[in-house]
């Protein structure tokens, strides 16, 4: 079966978003252009790293060109993209790998993700040989969504991710550990129950 590949070379729109209440939450990348949208699943860490990773390249990029790059160092707050996910939203499936780049030619960032995929591998060459031939298969490999992003597009996307996973519950202010509307165990104060 050959690859499946959502290419959006720009989107109208790329942004991270959630479904369900807090502590419940899925996290979806959702590119859509004109009526096609494309919608996959990811965990929040897998959305807090590609935020944060992406913000790090955009400022490496600025940085090497000396300031010469079309990257703001912000975003405008009249770009900023706060509406929710498109509905429905359909999952095309799970991340499993992501990558990210940036095209000095085109000055634009690009973006993959890869559906999760599970290696039956005896030993750990194996299974790094497996990943290796798997990354390798441009013409056979799992579903894949490319974005290609401008600078402004990417660090408008970067922004919003981190907001979407900040929203998330509170943190305990003892321990950390987020609170549930009906309170939670805290381990710092010995298993006492805290209300939010």
């Amino acid at each position: 079966m050959s690859r499946q590949v959502f290419l959006y070379d720009p989107p109208d729109r790329f942004v991270a978003g959630t479904v369900g209440l807090p502590g419940r939450r899925t996290f979806f990348l959702q590119a859509s252009s004109g009526p096609r949208v494309t919608s996959v699943a990811l965990e929040k860490t897998q959305v807090a790293a590609l935020a944060e990773r992406m913000d790090e390249l955009l400022d490496e990029v600025v940085r090497r060109s000396g300031g010469s790059a079309p990257v703001p160092a912000m975003v405008p707050t009249e770009i900023s993209d706060t509406a929710p996910l498109e509905a429905p939203v359909e999952e095309e499936f799970r991340v499993g790998t992501m990558a990210l780049a940036w095209d000095g030619d085109e000055q634009r960032m690009i973006v993959e993700a890869q559906a999760l995929v599970e290696l039956d591998a005896e030993s750990d060459e194996d299974l790094a040989e497996a990943e290796e031939r798997l990354l390798q298969d441009e013409e056979n490999g799992p579903p894949m969504l490319r974005v290609r992003l401008t600078g402004l597009q990417a660090r408008a996307f970067a922004k919003r991710a981190l907001d979407v996973v900040n929203a998330g519950r509170p943190p305990c202010p003892l321990c950390s550990l987020p609170l549930d509307p009906e309170g939670h165990v805290c381990p710092r104060q010995n298993g006492y129950r805290r209300g939010a």
